[in-house]
């Protein structure tokens, strides 16, 4: 059975304009709490910086490939695409 997550209690400073933010994001998400309004923001950020991350080690990957490489890329996919019923 999984199991949460226990969250720690921590106090931070945050800027009055900061804090805005966060309370509007809590009323327009709906949130009980400034906090859990805080922790979605911050898996947000998490999961655009590993999309960035993986964006961009999938482009550096095909940035690598020389010209052969490429076409032969090309050709399994043409053929990969043939391999589909016609509509």
């Amino acid at each position: 059975m999984a199991q949460t997550a226990r969250k720690e209690k921590k106090t931070y400073s945050l800027s009055p304009e900061s804090i805005r933010f966060v309370e509007c994001v809590r009323k327009e998400r709906h949130r009980e709490s400034a906090s859990s309004a805080l922790e979605e923001l911050i898996q947000e950020k998490k999961m655009e910086a590993e999309r960035i991350r993986m964006d961009a080690s999938i482009s550096s990957y095909y940035d690598s490939l020389s010209d052969e490489d490429r076409e032969q890329n090309r050709a399994w996919g043409a053929f990969a695409e043939s391999q589909f019923p016609k509509e």
